[in-house]
């Protein structure tokens, strides 16, 4: 069970399989099977891998996350789906959640972020992928401040407007939130909120833009090479002993450039 690792914690995580022979990871790592358990460290707690999921309404995030979750052992928190479940129970912000997003607002961080956390803090496992979050700048101070850690890596899955709204309209789930009208404001909204922080993590070196268009298995092979360079890198701050936070995202990006994947 994860809870919040201070600064001075190692980056011990758990590593998963992965199913596709000669992937990057194996090769890097001949003769260590990726489906080793890393075992605490010197009594030190395990830090957590947060991988922020981005795009917008339509853009086809969460069905690439299953994705990602199969083959790399993520665990999925899609923060529209937290809200949504907590939307229907009779918990104090239940109303205020359905009303806010039948109006197509954002609700407030504080309120998302510790749905996040209740969801880590009584997971297994260690490794998040957590989808549809931060949408705004306040949304991204107020999950550093309350969950006391930052994202290493950040997918933005870049797809056209008129893309986004025929997915959207076609996908008929019974949703709220899906007629046009609605999704039209949300985009108007994600525009405004969102691009700010997929500009803050451009600069940090830490957001891998996706293009969202095309079939469901054209898309994940831009994403594959990504986490399969994490892999390598989880292996890589394991042997030596560091910290995932002193070296960035400098050595995923550069595995990434050595095998032709540049973001």
């Amino acid at each position: 069970m994860w809870r919040r690792a201070t600064k001075s914690f190692l980056f011990l995580p758990v590593l998963e399989a992965s199913k596709h022979n000669a992937s990057l990871s194996q090769r890097f790592t001949t003769g260590f099977p990726l489906h080793t358990h890393f075992q605490e460290k010197d009594g030190k707690q395990v830090a957590p891998v947060i991988t922020f999921v981005l795009g917008g309404p339509g853009s086809g995030k969460g069905t690439q996350c299953a994705k990602i979750v199969e083959t790399f052992g993520f665990k999925h928190l899609s923060a529209g789906d937290l809200l949504r479940r907590e939307m229907v129970s009779d918990s104090e912000y239940g109303s205020m959640i359905l009303n806010t997003i039948r109006e197509g607002r954002i609700v407030p961080s504080e309120v998302t972020v510790k749905l996040i956390l209740r969801e880590m803090e009584s997971s297994d496992n260690h490794k998040f992928l957590i989808d549809g979050f931060p949408r705004s700048e306040e949304n991204r101070v107020a999950f550093e401040q309350i969950i006391e850690a930052e994202p290493q890596m950040v997918l933005f899955f870049d797809c056209p407007e008129e893309e986004m709204v025929k997915r959207v309209l076609s996908r008929n789930q019974g949703r709220i939130d899906d007629n046009i009208e609605t999704i039209k404001k949300r985009l108007k909204v994600f525009e405004a909120l969102n691009l700010p922080v997929i500009d803050y993590y451009a600069k940090k070196g830490k957001l891998y833009r996706i293009n969202a268009v095309g079939t469901v298995d054209e898309i994940f092979e831009q994403v594959r090479p990504v986490f399969e360079a994490c892999e390598v890198y989880i292996i890589y701050c394991y042997f030596y002993n560091v910290s995932y936070k002193c070296l960035g995202s400098m050595m995923l990006r550069t595995q990434l450039l050595l095998h032709g994947h540049a973001y």
